[in-house]
């Protein structure tokens, strides 16, 4: 199993998310641990790490498989994402 690690930007993204989609994308986090790279997850082009949509809203997060940790820094609804 892998610890999630959500960083403090992420952390304001998901405080300010309606309950119904807060609850999608924790659940969705909460599987990350599981299984890091789940199908439909996609590996960023541009910068390190991966992506997984939650209806309108895309999580990014980073990988460590040494230390077993996932790291989740963005959660943006998908207008916003990489801009």
């Amino acid at each position: 199993m892998y610890k999630i690690k959500i960083i403090p930007h992420a952390q304001k993204d998901l405080d300010q998310l309606e309950d119904r989609i807060f609850a999608k994308i924790k659940n969705e986090i909460i599987n990350l641990s599981k299984n890091p790279r789940p199908y439909g997850a996609i590996k960023l082009s541009n910068e390190e790490g991966y992506r997984i949509k939650i209806e309108d809203y895309k999580v990014l997060y980073r990988i460590n498989d040494k230390i077993k940790e996932i790291f989740i820094y963005r959660i943006e609804h998908r207008k916003e994402a990489y801009r």
